[in-house]
């Protein structure tokens, strides 16, 4: 795993759903992200539960990191997700791996784990590698 830069954990970090959703961005570098999010009221379904929309999120912020980490910016263009164990408190982690990538193509799986490390649910996502670069947004 590449070094992480600050300037764009800070940047990747600025997603303002996923503050919302008090969501934290731990680490990004090149193919790789890692974030957590505190279980609170607000992330609970009528079942008391973590809602999948939150755990959605929490997954798509470490693809979009993983992916954007490059320097190119990157857009999601497919992303899917199996639920495979509910969620009712403490914090869910989200680990983000590239799996592969291409000039217009990258690949990730992501991994959402509990307290425990019992799998609560996998991620894939497919991003579109645009020619602009992030160091553009960050002048």
């Amino acid at each position: 795993m590449k070094e992480t830069n600050t300037s764009l954990l800070k940047l990747l970090g600025n997603d303002h759903f996923s503050a919302y959703c008090k969501i934290e961005l731990l680490d990004a570098s090149p193919g790789y992200a890692k974030a957590r999010m505190l279980i609170s009221e607000e992330h609970l379904n009528g079942f008391g539960t973590v809602h999948g929309g939150a755990i959605f999120t929490l997954a798509d912020l470490v693809f979009g990191s993983a992916a954007n980490a490059h320097g190119r910016i990157a857009m999601a263009i497919n992303c899917s997700i199996a639920y495979v164990k509910a969620a009712k408190k403490g914090y869910l982690t989200a680990e983000a791996k590239e799996v592969s990538i291409g000039y217009k193509l990258a690949t990730y799986t992501v991994t959402i784990t509990d307290d425990e490390n019992d799998l609560i649910a996998t991620f894939q996502g497919t991003a579109y590698r645009k020619s602009e670069k992030i160091e553009d947004l960050l002048a």
